[in-house]
């Protein structure tokens, strides 16, 4: 454990020294990341040309009442879509993020066993968004269960956020690298200002609320820092992320861990754990909206 994941997660210690005990992580390494029932009411985003295309609006959730949350906004973005596979001319369509130009959005990954990213992503989402509710959140979603058969893309999906005012969003993901590579790792938006791209008003914010996601993930899952990026700090900085550059909200991704580490993909295909996936996250979040 490194000084720099001590300081940020002082209370998650403990958990990360008996998550040790019955079989951790190995070493930390330097090898690069390959990839990666709800009733609430719809609501609608201004539809862009390509929400127009799909023939829908992202879907998302009424205010859910009092709370200590009650009035706090929360974006949640499930990253891909079931359907990417199979529209590959559109998810390739090019799409500027500010710095470049980069893919609407990707297929994802899977577990060995075909478990998809999209699947694990959308699952976490609803648990996620039923525990804000409970806090008071008004939370809405970039994809739903009824959501058109490709996308957002990925600019779409920051506008979402955007167009909401959330006070708080995050981008849900599971990696694919390769198999050893284990552990989870919150990406933040690194400082930017090119093109439509302008994160400096939200790289302090979206810092303090990774640093609040990673450290109450790490206590509730169990789940080691990355191995393999962020130097055991469960932390990355990056500039080559559509859904960050473009977000005017604070906004943060998390990768729960590596669909083609078996131990990993044991953890992610399993339900219990995904409860407590969410519960993290939703601690993180609700940490960082009240200032605690």
């Amino acid at each position: 454990m490194t000084v720099a994941l001590a300081a940020l997660v002082p209370g998650a210690l403990l958990g990360w020294l008996v998550y040790e005990a019955v079989g951790g992580s190995g070493t930390a390494g330097a090898r690069a990341s390959v990839a990666s029932p709800s009733t609430a009411k719809p609501w609608s985003a201004p539809a862009t040309d390509d929400a127009k295309k799909r023939g829908s609006t992202p879907t998302g959730s009424a205010p859910a009442g009092s709370g200590p949350l009650k009035g706090k906004v929360v974006v949640i973005d499930p990253g891909h879509n079931p359907g990417n596979f199979r529209h590959a001319a559109e998810i390739n369509r090019q799409v500027d993020i500010g710095t470049n130009k980069k893919e609407c959005d990707t297929t994802g990954t899977s577990t060995n066993s075909g478990y998809t990213e999209a699947q694990f992503t959308l699952d976490v989402a609803h648990r996620l968004r039923a525990v804000l509710e409970k806090q008071g959140a008004t939370v809405k979603l970039t994809r739903d269960g009824d959501s058109p058969p490709w996308g957002p893309c990925v600019d779409e999906r920051a506008r979402i956020g955007n167009t909401a005012h959330a006070d708080a969003a995050i981008s849900l993901h599971a990696d694919g690298s390769a198999e050893g590579d284990r552990g989870f790792h919150v990406i933040l938006p690194a400082s930017v200002h090119a093109g439509a791209a302008d994160t400096r008003p939200i790289v302090g914010p979206s810092r303090d609320l990774g640093e609040r996601v990673a450290g109450n993930f790490l206590r509730v899952t169990g789940e080691p820092p990355s191995n393999y990026v962020g130097d055991g700090t469960g932390l990355v900085t990056r500039r080559d992320l559509g859904g960050l550059n473009l977000s005017t909200v604070p906004k943060v991704f998390i990768e729960c861990g590596n669909m083609r580490d078996s131990k990993d993909a044991a953890l992610l295909t399993s339900g219990a754990w995904r409860q407590k996936a969410a519960q993290g996250i939703s601690e993180g979040i609700v940490s960082f909206l009240r200032g605690s």
